[in-house]
């Protein structure tokens, strides 16, 4: 699918493995109608080993640039021959600019994120305590954009603590968080957000979140999205929140991250999340 007339279109891609539900290629080319821009965008499902040879073919091709979803969001970070600050302090690229012989990483996940909370959901993080679950990739793009907006606390809980305890070690020259573990979050008050970036849902599972955890007038939000109430919202409405959003808000705001980032315009977001969004039954 291709949008505009021009002959020779500047080249976008996904790459990931599985892409087969992925949003992707309708978000840009939603966001290239809505903008007028000539762009050509394909999905790539790539071959677990295979991202160098995926990479290399597509810029020889003369691809312009990259989205990046799992498993290669390390691959496309060795891959890169500039980081921008976020990647290096992701640790991790999902989406890149080529130029010429240039592959520039950038990691535009935890803006994105960052970006639905706070325009989309009308959810300001300065002065909140906010709690994030889980220390994998997609916890660790969140902790700088979210250290930024200057939370009153941000504390980070894991299963294995010496996993929460290393995300507090690199990021503790940005600003005050902590680490914690399951049982500890007893003891404390409860969270105005929290974030669930464990890949628990994506198995039908539940973290072990005590019920004390959430604020009933504060924010549960699920990074995975379009599954419906999977157990993390489902577990926030029992305990009496009644503001819960999954990610989808997240992967519209990232992608016109990316978007702005190739192509110097902004496009809007509110609509196309709106009829992205799926009701939490």
């Amino acid at each position: 699918m291709r949008v505009g007339s021009a002959a020779m279109m500047d080249r976008y891609a996904l790459l990931g493995n599985p892409i087969g539900h992925g949003k992707s290629s309708f978000i840009h080319f939603a966001f290239a109608k809505d903008t007028g821009q000539d762009i050509d965008y394909i999905a790539l499902e790539t071959a677990i080993g295979g991202f160098v040879a995926q990479f290399d073919a597509f810029r020889g091709g003369g691809g312009r640039g990259l989205d990046i979803t799992t498993p290669f969001k390390l691959d496309a970070f060795a891959c890169s021959t500039e980081l921008r600050d976020r990647a290096k302090l992701a640790g991790a690229v999902n989406a890149m600019k080529i130029e010429g012989d240039r592959a520039i990483g950038d990691n535009f996940d935890g803006t994105g994120l960052t970006n639905d909370i706070q325009r989309n959901l009308g959810c300001p993080m300065r002065g909140r305590r906010i709690l994030l679950l889980g220390a994998g990739g997609a916890v660790r793009g969140a902790i700088m954009p979210f250290l930024e907006q200057r939370p009153a606390e941000l504390v980070i809980v894991n299963r294995t603590i010496e996993k929460a305890q290393e995300l507090v070690r690199i990021f503790s020259p940005y600003g005050s968080l902590s680490a914690s573990t399951y049982e500890a979050l007893s003891d404390q008050p409860p969270f105005d957000l929290v974030v669930n970036g464990t890949a628990a849902s994506m198995h039908g599972e539940l973290p072990p979140l005590p019920a004390g955890s959430f604020a009933p007038n504060g924010l549960a939000y699920e990074l995975a999205y379009s599954k419906g109430l999977t157990p993390f919202p489902h577990a926030a409405r029992n305990a009496g929140v009644t503001r819960i959003a999954d990610g989808v808000g997240m992967l519209v705001e990232q992608a016109a991250e990316a978007f702005e980032w190739w192509r110097d315009v902004r496009p809007d977001t509110g609509r196309l999340i709106e009829q992205l969004t799926m009701p939490l039954m």
